[in-house]
């Protein structure tokens, strides 16, 4: 399922048009990664949990050449499903 099929099925359940559905769908994007970005974490209980982990600097190696090279410090996004979300899929 893509963004565009996403927006179909909240259309089709809720009655909605594609472009209201469309807005939905976005507004709720945008408030996760707002919120990652402030560095909270959101909780959509039975659903899961995104949240945000540094990782560390490291160092790594080009494998055309074996030359040596940095990799900088960075934060993920990482999701852990919940209970509802696993039996659902079990």
């Amino acid at each position: 399922m893509n963004k565009n099929d996403l927006v179909a099925h909240v259309a089709d359940s809720v009655g909605l048009s594609k472009t209201d559905a469309t807005k939905a769908v976005e507004a709720v994007l945008e408030g996760i990664a707002d919120s990652l970005k402030k560095g909270d974490e959101v909780r959509l209980v039975g659903f899961g949990t995104f949240a945000v982990t540094e990782r560390a600097a490291s160092e790594g190696r080009n494998p055309r050449t074996g030359e040596k090279i940095a990799i900088p410090a960075s934060k993920q996004p990482k999701f852990k499903p919940g209970k509802t979300l696993k039996d659902v899929l079990n």
